[in-house]
């Protein structure tokens, strides 16, 4: 297959995920494959939350559109236009997913596949469905997909090449087990905000979608605050409880629940709104349902912190405080060109030819 082959079917696979909202499902006739596709992408949509707790059908709905609204020949071309991407023999480039939220390591699956690449799939227990229907739809518009899309049950072998994404614990043994080919290593990460006090009201808000959406599970997730010495909370916590929904959710009740109880009989002061805590901590990883907080007396001592500590930084949300800050609400949004851990996955695999 060609590259502009793979790339029309993802443009084409865009518009299947197009017709898939929150609000309505909405079958659009001019979409390939729809009446084999259309009604099973709808059951499973609604059937994951019985794979996966956490993926609730807004969230799932949220991932869907995310990536309808990446997949489009507009942000394509513009993605693939930084590269020189010259038709060459395809690598095998091994995958292993995490599971965190809906669809976190399809931007990984695109990557491999538009670069010409073939893919070994080893999806996580805790998201191993929606990926696959993907594929199946993929192969449904070129079957020339099938020799390039292989999902894994076993051991992973017979790859040039890796990227793997777990946990600082596993990513030791993702050291070790794949350091004789060229690898991408994924730790734990997480996202901070800086505030200073004088955000408005939306921008608050903005920063609740940050911190709430897919429940904080993922690395771009809020889950550190930077606030000037003295900052109120007030204005905050009156911004973000349009959230205040999210306490109904069984899973992440339970959390807050056991959360703020271990930290009060730990004698820890908190901050708390009857659906976040807040806790001042010098961490960055902050269990669900809570944000740390930092209180700062120079700004710039708080740049240089998170430039020393950048590679436990995903994000940092700021007003333009921080040079490559991502806005208020804007971190689960991210553009194709937007690469975890700033790792560009397809120079890495330019290199490999």
């Amino acid at each position: 297959m060609s590259k502009i082959e793979i790339k029309n079917s993802f443009v084409e696979l865009g518009n299947f995920l197009n017709q898939f909202t929150l609000d309505e499902n909405t079958k659009n006739e001019a979409v390939k494959n729809n009446d084999t596709f259309f009604d099973a992408f709808v059951d499973l949509i609604h059937l994951s939350q019985s794979h996966n707790g956490w993926f609730t059908p807004e969230q799932v709905y949220f991932s869907i559109q995310s990536w309808a609204k990446a997949l489009t020949e507009e942000n394509l071309s513009q993605w693939l236009s930084a590269y020189d991407l010259k038709e060459t023999d395809p690598k095998n480039i091994g995958l292993i997913l995490a599971g965190n939220i809906p669809l976190v390591g399809f931007h990984d699956f695109l990557t491999v596949l538009i670069t010409g690449n073939n893919v070994l799939v080893k999806t996580s227990s805790n998201d191993q469905h929606l990926v696959k229907f993907l594929a199946k739809y993929l192969i449904a518009l070129d079957e020339r997909f099938e020799k390039k899309i292989t999902f894994v049950e076993g051991k992973l072998e017979g790859f040039d090449a890796v990227i793997a994404t777990g946990s600082n614990n596993t990513s030791r043994y993702f050291d070790y087990y794949f350091k004789k080919v060229p690898n991408i290593i994924r730790k734990n990460r997480n996202s901070v905000a800086i505030l200073t006090g004088n955000e408005s009201k939306e921008e608050l808000t903005s920063l609740g979608e940050d911190i709430f959406r897919y429940f904080g599970l993922g690395c771009r997730n809020v889950s550190k605050l930077f606030v000037p010495k003295g900052y109120n909370f007030k204005d905050f916590f009156e911004a973000i409880f349009e959230y205040k929904d999210v306490i109904f959710y069984e899973k992440y009740a339970n959390n807050y629940d056991y959360n703020k109880a271990v930290f009060l009989m730990s004698l820890y002061k908190l901050l708390d709104n009857e659906f976040l805590t807040l806790k001042e901590d010098t961490s960055y990883s902050s269990p669900i349902s809570s944000v740390f907080y930092e209180f700062y007396d120079d700004l710039d001592e708080v740049k240089s912190r998170l430039k020393l500590d950048e590679e436990k930084i995903q994000c940092i949300v700021s007003n333009n405080i921080v040079e490559n800050s991502i806005a208020f609400g804007q971190t689960q949004k991210p553009m194709l060109w937007d690469y975890a851990d700033n790792v560009d996955t397809i120079e890495f695999l330019n290199l490999l030819q």
